[in-house]
């Protein structure tokens, strides 16, 4: 299984960001599947859930009104749609099983927001 996010880089405060996360080695869609953050000396931590079940979509709360998680079967892709960015949303991302597959991680994507 090959995990490969895309679509970070450097934004202003206020801005938006459209994260991809390109599933290979197995089928997406009966599993759920979430995008997690991690800080320069924190834990890696969860953002948002999206249950294959129902598609029903959980936030953390510091994001929830400003980040979309979706997902393209067909395209064995994840996505999480970011507005309204803010400084405190500066990490790298990474996408995931949830509960998390410790072999799926990848190298993940940097996000960083400017003030």
């Amino acid at each position: 299984v090959q995990v490969v996010e895309s679509g970070g880089g450097m934004v202003q405060a206020g801005g938006s960001l459209r994260l991809s996360c390109a599933v290979s080695g197995l089928t997406i869609w009966y599993l759920t599947w979430a995008w997690y953050r991690q800080t320069p000396g924190g834990e890696r931590t969860l953002v948002a859930r999206l249950r294959w079940m129902d598609n029903t979509e959980f936030y953390i709360d510091s994001v929830k009104g400003r980040f979309s998680i979706t997902k393209d079967n067909a395209k064995n892709t994840i996505f999480l749609q970011m507005n309204n960015l803010k400084p405190e949303d500066t990490a790298i991302y990474y996408c995931n099983e949830d509960p998390p597959d410790r072999t799926f991680w990848g190298q993940g994507i940097q996000v960083t927001v400017s003030s």
